[in-house]
């Protein structure tokens, strides 16, 4: 299954590149795509410009040095792939947005720039601007990452008491097809995972009008099949899209799990030591059950493994391209 023609790689400064860069080879080959490699450097402080020496000339110097040791990080694969080289002044997540806008990318990949303050996070600060604002998906990858993925969990959301918009099943579609395609190139073990909190006792006493235990559980436990259900039908619907075969080949196992999506995802991913997760990020206001926002970024700030994100296709960014 080809899912990309047009692959941005952004190179981390002062990391181990190549690990990632060769997965990224791979993906560029197996897909029949284009592969760029992008290395964005921030201005330097104004202080630093002294007597003659203006931004225009310390960039030419900075981008000529960056160039060589780029087409040397990328001369191992000179003859599988023709790799495009570029280099960029300026804040590298708006840099890297505006190149996706101009250049039709259709997928981001990064290491991960840790965020080595108090909270230890795995996703730095220009890793979560990518994840909140880039229009393609984003793979931000774990410098521990092995040749091969072993786990793979696919996050999906859907409301079971509403009919579900053709965005939402396009999303947890996109997903699903990225989850299946990279486990079927990987040999690894996939897993589906859908989330569901039931409405607080205390709610349910506001709004069904009952004191009583036993209704009480009952309902839940019918919310529980609602979403059983929903997800059995989810199954069957990816069975459809990818054929009998390869789903009974990759047989995905299915993990319902009750209690707060921001909670229960990165424990199961944490419990399972999953390699790469992929989950829906942002999605616009009036598409039900779609893991949004805060959420969504509540459950990426705590993984510690690559992650794969992707938006719904209406989604806008707020970066533009400069008139």
């Amino acid at each position: 299954m080809k899912h990309f023609k047009n692959i941005l790689y952004l190179v981390e400064p002062g990391k181990d590149q190549t690990a990632a860069l060769a997965r990224a080879v791979s993906l560029a080959e197996n897909n029949q795509a284009r592969l760029t490699l992008l290395e964005i450097i921030e201005p330097p402080r104004s202080g630093i410009l002294e007597g003659s020496r203006t931004l225009e000339a310390l960039f030419s110097g900075a981008r000529q040095r960056l160039m060589a040791e780029l087409e040397a990080l990328t001369e191992p694969y000179a003859d599988r792939l023709d790799i495009d080289i570029r280099v960029r002044l300026g804040t590298p997540y708006l840099e890297a947005i505006r190149e996706v806008l101009a250049e039709h990318r259709d997928l981001v990949i990064k290491l991960a720039s840790p965020d080595d303050g108090i909270l230890n996070r795995f996703l730095g600060g220009t890793d979560l601007q990518l994840l909140r604002k880039c229009p393609c998906p984003v793979w931000i990858m774990s410098p521990r990452d092995k040749d091969n993925y072993r786990r793979i969990l696919a996050a999906v959301d859907f409301d079971p008491w509403r009919e579900e918009t053709a965005e939402a099943s396009a999303l947890n579609r996109h997903i699903l097809g990225l989850a299946c395609s990279l486990a079927l190139s990987d040999f690894a073990d996939l897993h589906l995972a859908h989330s569901w909190e039931p409405l607080s006792p205390e709610m349910m006493r506001l709004w069904s009008d009952t004191e009583d235990a036993g209704e009480i559980a009952n309902q839940v436990n019918v919310e529980h099949l609602r979403h059983q259900e929903g997800f059995e039908r989810l199954a069957q619907q990816l069975r459809g899209w990818i054929g009998g075969e390869t789903y009974d080949y990759l047989t995905p196992r299915r993990h319902l799990l009750q209690g707060s999506a921001r909670e229960t995802i990165p424990a199961l991913a944490a419990r399972m030591k999953f390699d790469l997760v992929i989950m829906g990020t942002v999605a616009r206001a009036g598409i039900p059950g779609v893991i949004i926002g805060n959420t969504a970024e509540a459950i990426l700030g705590q993984l510690h493994c690559a992650l794969l994100a992707v938006k719904p296709a209406d989604f806008v960014t707020p970066v533009t391209l400069p008139e």
